[in-house]
């Protein structure tokens, strides 16, 4: 470090030149001290000069060439690194040797996998319920905005179970969480591949399907209704769970909140009804 700290007055902002300076003046010392020496002796041979002149010429041209090739890893480590410092995804690390180099290309290429991995399980994080697994309400609304920017007939559903409130207080809130994360992992049994499920909070829980129209759509959660009575998620002692559901159609000319609110409505509707159904708003 002493001398990189000693020669940061030749270009200070570029170490490439920096590095070009010295390697240029050491590649003419050669010619330097010939002059030098013939000077002192008063004499001087135009031909050895030319010879030490083509050859220092030759020599320049080829080490800077030669130093540029192989500054071009730092920089590209370098270019690497300064990605991660906006967040940006990094591209993949080319790799190196057993070298000084080699070894700082590992370095950002480990520095980059640890990097997406952690963003990747903070994004996973935030936008998932560590209950049950499912999306939360963060994630079901990106999902969802992607869908309403896709411009397809979509429909969103809200689904509340009924009488959750009887679970938690006759058999404690560790059986709740079981009905909850079983109802969850039902859900994804039951939907369709494209379709995504989220935990939407406490027992309410909410349904996107792309490509849908209001009728199918109600009628897919029809099936899940009816298949849940049929093959209950608690014990053969208790009454099956069920569920009330609200859906609606998820449009490009209004807003996410303003689709699920409606289907709140519906689902506000559904319970009015006696539970256990499915209510649907255009």
């Amino acid at each position: 470090m002493r001398f990189y700290q000693a020669t940061r007055w030749i270009f200070p902002r570029s170490y490439q030149l920096r590095l070009f300076t010295i390697c240029f003046v050491a590649v003419h010392l050669p010619i330097v001290t010939f002059c030098i020496a013939e000077g002192v002796r008063g004499r001087w041979d135009w031909g050895i000069f030319l010879t030490l002149l083509a050859a220092t010429l030759v020599g320049t041209g080829a080490a800077l060439s030669a130093v540029a090739a192989l500054l071009t890893p730092i920089a590209h480590a370098t270019d690497l690194l300064r990605s991660f410092q906006r967040g940006e995804r990094v591209p993949p690390v080319p790799e190196g040797g057993d070298d000084l180099v080699g070894q700082l290309l590992a370095g950002v290429a480990r520095a980059s996998a640890e990097t997406t991995a952690r963003i990747t399980s903070l994004t996973d994080a935030a936008g998932k319920d560590m209950l049950t697994g499912l999306l939360n309400r963060r994630g079901f609304a990106d999902v969802a905005a992607r869908t309403l920017r896709a411009d397809t007939p979509s429909a969103v559903a809200l689904l509340d179970l009924d009488h959750f409130k009887s679970i938690n207080d006759r058999f404690g809130h560790d059986e709740g969480d079981r009905v909850l994360t079983a109802f969850g992992r039902r859900l994804e049994e039951g939907l369709r591949r494209g379709d995504r499920a989220a935990r939407w909070g406490g027992e309410e829980f909410a349904i996107l399907m792309p490509g849908t129209q209001l009728e199918d759509a109600a009628e897919i959660i029809e099936r899940l209704r009816l298949l849940l009575r049929i093959d209950s998620i608690t014990d053969a002692d208790r009454p099956p769970l069920t569920f009330s559901c609200g859906v609606t159609a998820l449009r490009d000319y209004q807003s996410f909140s303003a689709a699920m609110a409606k289907a709140d409505q519906a689902l506000y509707d559904a319970k009015r009804g006696g539970r256990d159904r499915v209510e649907s708003r255009a």
